[in-house]
């Protein structure tokens, strides 16, 4: 028997089956094609996702295959810009830039060669999920072999279900959708064009009240252009070669622009009514989808699985109890469904379709960026919903100050190195204590599960064993502006606490069995 059967090898599923493979989940994922997607459908990525891939042990390797952009523009129907997000410019600090564009087939050829790396994790490729069965002490699933029709029948102690927006894992346990889906569809295209060919080198959004587009070139030679269907625009129409040549042909040479994919699809702003029936858990598009306008869609599905996979593993271990995993939707939906709204918001923006109201929000927004605090905002993508709990696993059980927030990750310089690396390539891969007050006693004091304890030396100081130096004053400046001395790491780099003794002991057992923290 397996200790989880992953359904899906999308990009979420693959990332959720290397992080299982990272705690020693013995871990099945099935996934009914027989090869990684060749169809480029994802396309962009922010530093949580980085970090996400770090806490895999594949940063490296993906982000070798991703191009950053140095700006997104809202432009006119005339293309002059009246917003622009300056992506160079910001730092959010998790260790990475906002904004990344990949290639989907590479990706999830990146994410299946890591599981590799893993004896305990096995990829079941052409197997299609029949059915799913639950008891008090696991779950069967019923699988088809694709080229055979042949049934089998696979126990595992929970199942995930990573098997995208037509999710057979959701309707095997009959959880519906909420929500609504756009009236208007879109035509994506994809393709690849040399860089002589490519008429406009930055990424765009084409506030055009005629035909809204966004388009952007991406890694490696690529290039994605979307564009909103007029009214009675049909698929086949708009999908013609001619069509798509005159579409693209003010972004990119039609001539020397290959076509790798041209489809027409309308997006949705839909949520599973609940992400838990027993030992089943949904993950990624299975449980939610949003408008593509913030490109978080992909992001929230990596989220889902940093989230939950350590959870998972302390539970499977005996060191937590069952009810920590409804822990996981009570942190999830709420910021799920915030990105979703901003998204929401973004596109009404960006999708006017009246003439006077598109001049109205163009004169309005250049305007209000003329005062130094709305251009900020805006340039420094700050309307992006932040990192953090509301409610689940800290101390207290609320947000309170920086508990509740994603812990920065800046460049430490570690023992016996002069090299600066990313602080949660020492963090390893459970709980962490880290602070310029931690010591021996903290470590002493310690009763929750295994953790690793970080003091934090100055910048310019020798860092000594079990110590890291403030490469750049990041993590000086944080504990400062806190008033703390220490802060306890969660797994997924969320701050549980910033104090240690026996208050702390008592929180973490609590949480540990499921109860308010």
């Amino acid at each position: 028997m397996y200790d989880v059967v992953i359904i899906g090898c999308g990009p979420v599923g693959a990332l959720t089956a290397n992080l299982l493979g990272t705690h020693g989940v013995r871990t099945l994922v099935v996934e009914r094609g027989t090869a990684p997607h060749q169809q480029p459908r994802a396309f962009s990525c922010d530093d949580e996702a980085l970090r996400v891939y770090q806490q895999a042990g594949l940063r490296q390797e993906v982000a070798a295959d991703m191009y950053p952009p140095d700006a997104a523009e809202y432009v006119n129907a005339r293309g002059r810009a009246f917003a622009t997000i300056a992506l160079d410019e910001i730092d959010f600090g998790l260790g990475g830039r906002p904004l990344h564009f990949f290639d989907q087939p590479r990706l999830e050829a990146s994410l299946r060669v890591g599981l590799a790396r893993f004896a305990h994790v096995t990829l079941r490729t052409g197997v299609e999920l029949v059915d799913l069965e639950q008891d008090d002490d696991a779950v069967t699933a019923v699988l088809r072999d694709v080229a055979t029709g042949e049934r089998g029948r696979v126990r595992a102690r929970y199942a995930l279900g990573c098997d995208g927006a037509r999710s057979a894992t959701r309707a095997a346990v009959g959880i519906p959708l909420v929500g609504g889906s756009s009236a208007e569809p879109w035509l994506a295209i994809s393709g690849t064009a040399a860089p002589d060919a490519v008429r406009v080198r930055r990424t765009r959004f084409v506030c055009d009240w005629r035909r809204p587009a966004f388009v952007s070139p991406g890694a490696f030679g690529s290039y994605r252009l979307e564009f909103m269907l007029r009214d009675g625009e049909s698929a086949e129409e708009v999908t013609r070669p001619g069509t798509v040549a005159e579409l693209v042909a003010p972004y990119v040479d039609p001539d020397r622009f290959t076509v790798t994919r041209a489809v027409v699809y309308t997006f949705h702003n839909l949520v599973a009514e609940r992400w838990r029936a027993g030992r089943v858990l949904l993950l990624g598009d299975a449980a939610h989808q949003m408008p593509p306008f913030l490109g978080q869609g992909l992001c929230s599905g990596l989220r889902d699985a940093a989230n939950l996979t350590w959870k998972l593993a302390l539970v499977l271990r005996g060191r937590a109890e069952p009810a920590l995993l409804d822990s996981y939707e009570l942190e999830r939906r709420p910021h799920t469904e915030e990105m979703a709204a901003t998204s929401v918001r973004l596109g009404r923006v960006f999708l006017v379709r009246n003439r006077f109201a598109a001049f109205l929000r163009d004169s309005v927004l250049r305007a209000a960026q003329l005062v130094p605090r709305v251009r900020r905002f805006v340039r420094h993508f700050e309307f992006k919903p932040l990192p953090a709990h509301r409610r689940g696993v800290m101390a207290g059980g609320v947000r309170r100050g920086p508990v509740g927030t994603m812990f920065p990750q800046p460049r430490v310089v570690v023992a016996g190195s002069a090299t600066p690396v990313l602080l949660d390539e020492v963090l390893g891969s459970g709980f962490a204590v880290i602070g310029p007050g931690v010591d021996a006693r903290a470590a002493a004091r310690w009763q929750g599960p295994p953790a690793r304890f970080l003091r934090v030396v100055p910048p310019g100081v020798t860092p000594r064993r079990d110590e890291v130096a403030d490469a750049d004053g990041a993590l000086a400046e944080w504990f400062a502006r806190h008033r703390v001395e220490l802060a306890v790491l969660r797994p997924d780099r969320f701050v549980y606490a910033t104090t240690a003794g026996e208050a702390l002991t008592r929180s973490l057992k609590a949480a540990m069995s499921g109860h308010p923290c």
